[in-house]
């Protein structure tokens, strides 16, 4: 009896312990599951903002001048290709991480299920044992009854005995494919996180070099012709001329040289007028003379 107790004891320390192990399990994997969960979902979100952002930078593009605007395509170009790693770097956190963690969940419930199984033959032994220790008290001559209630005990411990060899080989598997998985999950989750910012380096490093070769220098110059044009006032001249008529410019001609013969015989007459004018002065002078020498 003493050694059936001890037995029991054990067993009551073996299930104990199980039981803690079971629980310590439900409660961490299933914050980290959650955790998990809500850091790809923090992941898919900072995509998608992304995504917009690369459309406001391709809108914007479109309205810039000619090296700002190839810079920024460029850039987008690869801001973009950045968010398809982005996108598979959410997928395989699902698949490698997050489901694995989440696949516990049915993992704990069978290990309750086996410390169930455990306890209830545990328990049966104890009753069994208590039954027998009440017959030995009320009939200790009757060994039919005696002998009877220890067959039951002797069977109960035995069927206690397996399933608590069934949970130690259960929890003893559990246990190692738990670390095991610890591994793997973190693991997975470290590679995959390298590998997405191995990338990212290499993207963001073409992205900056896009930004860096865009030429300010050439979009001023572009700039301030759209303001002032440089040949702006030679370009208005030649629009100008061109803008006159054959005719128009054949009058112009014909009024050039009608002006400059107005302005020779205009000249020419007032040349011959102060020519005349002279000759009546000596004509006058001549007749003064000529009365003098008379007198």
């Amino acid at each position: 009896m003493m050694m059936l107790g001890r037995g029991l004891d054990a067993r009551d320390n073996q299930t104990r312990q199980v039981r803690e192990a079971v629980s310590n399990v439900e409660k961490h994997f299933g914050e980290l599951c959650q955790i998990f969960a809500a850091y790809v979902r923090k992941t898919a979100r900072l995509r998608d903002k992304a995504d917009l952002l690369v459309n406001e930078i391709y809108a914007y593009a479109a309205t810039e001048t000619p090296s700002l605007k190839l810079g920024l395509k460029n850039f987008a170009d690869e801001f973009a290709k950045l968010q398809d790693y982005r996108q598979a770097e959410v997928e395989r956190l699902e698949a490698k991480v997050v489901d694995p963690l989440k696949s516990y969940g049915t993992i704990v419930k069978l290990k309750r299920d086996d410390l169930k199984a455990t306890l209830t033959a545990k328990n049966r032994e104890a009753k069994q044992l208590s039954q027998l220790e009440r017959t030995r008290q009320r009939n200790p001559s009757d060994r039919h009854i005696i002998y009877k209630a220890e067959s039951d005990l002797q069977r109960a411990s035995m069927d206690a005995t397996r399933t608590s060899r069934q949970l130690e080989e259960t929890i003893d598997n559990f246990e190692k494919q738990k670390i095991k998985d610890i591994k793997s999950i973190f693991s997975e989750f470290i590679t995959i996180e390298m590998l997405f910012h191995g990338k990212a380096l290499e993207i963001y490093t073409a992205a900056y070099q896009n930004i860096h070769n865009i030429e300010e220098n050439e979009d001023l110059e572009v700039f301030r012709s759209s303001l002032y044009p440089p040949d702006y006032q030679s370009r208005l001249d030649i629009v100008r001329a061109n803008s006159k008529s054959p005719l128009q410019r054949t009058g112009s001609s014909k009024f050039s040289s009608g002006m400059i013969q107005q302005i020779s015989n205009s000249r020419l007459r007032k040349d011959e007028e102060e020519d005349e004018e002279e000759d009546e002065e000596e004509d006058e002078e001549d007749e003064l003379e000529a009365t003098k020498e008379e007198r």
